[in-house]
């Protein structure tokens, strides 16, 4: 019996009806783009279930430009309600320093919902939308939402995996992640890039780059687990930096390995560059062994939170998953 593509799958689906879809244990292989109302994607197991393409922005299209980032995705959800649950969406197209930018899943809807989910590229594996009001380069955002009006997302992810390298998870969402585990490949052992791993402070990532406004909640990142690969040099790691000014990361109660450098987070551009209008934030960060992370060597600009302070964005973030999961 032939199997029926997920393109096929969804394109049956009634547009303005709430619709769950079963997904085989096998290999998707194909590039998605699904707006649906509400749409329920059942899989059969992150290890079973996956969602497949190979797209990388650094590749000359037709229309005589680069895919760009905003078009590499696997897999584009757009819409009012999204649940992803038990299946992985992978972009295989490889190192960013080779490929340039590939994103896994690109999540546009309005509400999110990712439970067991993994989702596996190397640079920018997820974007959590709005992009940001302006462009900095021109057609810097060619893909999906190019010309849109610039809409929140709210969007909870619970016990999923995020593995990527340089700004991994990234955008302009409101988004709470929720036992997760963030892990940063290991680009300076990568076959092909050796070269660059004599450098004197070589860095292997980040994990994290908001785009979020002042007041919004930003990335939430609550009794996560960070860590690289095995083998990644201690300190090469930044849980993340601001893609526009006012980026806002939060981590609280998470458990890092020694990959994480002493600084924390990194400036934009620079990991000694300032950034005044950010927050990126940390709250009883502990290593594997359970003692608390030493924050004397973190950026100045890096902030500490007070108990009262994590407990309000603990708050904040109740009332997004409530919204989020009706």
């Amino acid at each position: 019996m032939e199997h029926r593509s997920l393109t096929e799958l969804l394109a049956g689906l009634p547009d303005g009806e709430a619709s769950v879809v079963t997904l085989e244990p096998r290999v998707y292989e194909e590039k998605v783009f699904a707006e649906k109302r509400d749409l329920t994607l059942q899989g059969a197991g992150a290890d079973r279930t996956v969602i497949l393409w190979h797209d990388g922005a650094l590749t000359m299209l037709d229309d005589g430009f680069k895919r760009g980032t905003f078009r590499s995705y696997t897999a584009f959800f757009g819409g009012e309600r999204l649940v992803l649950r038990n299946l992985t969406i992978r972009n295989d197209a490889g190192d960013g320093r080779g490929v340039g930018q590939s994103v896994a899943a690109y999540l546009d809807s309005s509400y999110v919902v990712a439970e067991n989910c993994v989702f596996d590229s190397y640079q920018d594996t997820l974007f959590l939308s709005p992009l940001p009001d302006e462009e900095r380069e021109p057609r810097g955002f060619m893909g999906p939402r190019e010309f849109d009006p610039r809409k929140l997302t709210r969007q909870y992810f619970k016990k999923c995996t995020i593995i990527g390298d340089v700004d991994f998870i990234f955008g302009g969402a409101d988004a709470v992640f929720e036992d997760c585990d963030i892990i940063c490949r290991d680009r300076e052992h990568h076959p092909g890039f050796a070269e660059e791993a004599g450098q004197p402070e070589f860095i292997n990532g980040y994990l994290t780059a908001p785009c979020g406004k002042r007041n919004g909640l930003g990335l939430v990142f609550i009794g996560c687990r960070i860590r690289a690969e095995e083998g990644t040099t201690p300190g090469t790691v930044y849980l993340g930096r601001p893609w526009r000014p006012e980026g806002k990361a939060a981590f609280i109660n998470c458990v890092c390995d020694d990959s994480i450098a002493a600084r924390r987070f990194s400036g934009w551009g620079a990991v000694d560059k300032d950034e005044p209008d950010a927050m990126l934030a940390e709250y009883r960060t502990v290593n594997a062994d359970g003692d608390p992370v030493d924050m004397n060597g973190k950026n100045p600009w890096v902030k500490v939170l007070s108990d009262a302070e994590a407990a309000e964005i603990v708050r904040q973030a109740d009332i997004l998953k409530k919204e989020v999961l009706g």
